[in-house]
């Protein structure tokens, strides 16, 4: 039998090689902490995690419904041999949301300009994290890079950081989850010993076995070709939600990654038509398009979701891949956000050009 853990295992030992990129120039508006570099372009790249540092946990979004998932993920944090600062009001719960926008944010400042805070680290996503945007410190946040890792409803504030505050964030796992082997693996890879090119996706090496092949980690090439660029994306609810504010990054010769959960094939129709209107997909260099899980169609004639990502992606005139291991699902790919990567979607294969951390 085809056992999809074998695969992803044979997937993880290939993307444990080459040799580390030097660290390039130091930011002198860094914390004396921090001895962040800022790459060419101009972004900022943070420390690199190790056991023995300060994960601040943080929840900018909505909170878990019980105080014992907030202590799962605690715990989760202290398996990786890291200690654990908790936002002053992590345990807050005003309806759907962690608390107040002001305290949210302000829990958000206050471990970015904590010195004793290494990382950043967000319990959940969930809804709000774009009320919390206009009061959020990007000039603080800008002196003071450190991973901020998260997913889901925190696109907003991956995005919105790395546009105004000119730092690398991260697309990745929460802190309220167990993290599969493969997960694991591509966390570590990219965040505790980065490489100078790191494979973010690839085909899966079929195992050949009479009478059955691979279904659920299949990537599709909507386009074909290959490009380069910075990465921005997430989830796309989040990414829509950003069109024409002031937090939104340029789509300008980026590579784009989407991913949903839980919406109907004509929903993501019509959030990929809102950003074709908006002359948003006129702009990129190219589109990665993650997992849409539980995007079941409903009552009554639907498309799929495979032709509406060929309807709406298909005559953008650059490379798309679809089916890479990003979004709401077990093994996941943790990605940054404003680091370069090239798309080959005719060989399918996402690579990362640059560590995107020191």
């Amino acid at each position: 039998m085809l056992e999809r853990r074998s695969l992803i295992k044979a997937f993880i030992s290939s993307t444990l090689a080459a040799a580390l990129l030097p660290a390039v120039l130091v930011n002198a508006n860094a914390s004396t902490k921090s001895a962040a570099t800022v790459n060419p372009r101009g972004v900022y790249k943070p420390n690199r995690l190790q056991a023995g540092q300060t994960i601040g946990l943080i929840a900018p979004s909505s909170n878990t419904w019980e105080d014992q998932e907030i202590y799962f993920a605690m715990d989760i944090i202290r398996s990786f041999g890291f200690k654990v600062k908790t936002a002053e009001h992590l345990f807050e719960r005003t309806a759907y949301l962690a608390g107040s926008d002001q305290d949210r944010a302000s829990d958000l400042n206050a471990m970015f300009g904590d010195n004793s805070v290494d990382a950043i680290f967000c319990l959940r996503g969930g809804y709000g994290s774009p009320r919390i945007l206009p009061y959020l410190d990007y000039e603080l946040i800008r002196k003071n890079p450190k991973v901020f890792l998260g997913y889901s409803d925190v696109t907003a504030l991956l995005n919105a950081i790395y546009a105004r505050s000119q730092i690398m964030t991260f697309h990745g796992p929460i802190a309220k989850q167990s993290f599969t082997d493969y997960t694991l693996t591509q966390f570590k890879s990219v965040l505790f010993d980065p490489v100078s090119h790191m494979v973010l996706a690839a085909p899966p090496p079929f195992e050949i076995v009479e009478g059955q092949a691979e279904l659920a980690n299949r990537l599709t090439t909507v386009s074909k070709g290959k490009t380069s660029g910075v990465l921005i994306g997430g989830n796309l609810s989040l990414m829509v939600k950003l069109v024409g504010s002031p937090y939104e990054p340029d789509y300008t010769d980026k590579i784009l990654f989407l991913e949903d959960v839980e919406e109907a094939p004509y929903r993501i129709d019509g959030m990929l038509t809102h950003l074709k209107l908006a002359g948003r997909l006129d702009k990129i260099a190219g589109l990665v398009f993650g997992k849409c899980t539980d995007c079941e169609v409903g009552s009554g004639p639907s498309f799929s979701i495979e032709h509406v990502l060929n309807d709406r992606l298909g005559d953008l005139g650059v490379p798309v891949l679809s089916g890479v291991m990003i979004g709401h699902i077990e093994d996941m790919a943790t990605v940054p956000i404003g680091a370069m990567a090239t798309l080959d979607a005719t060989n399918q294969k996402l690579t990362l050009d640059e560590p995107a951390v020191v």
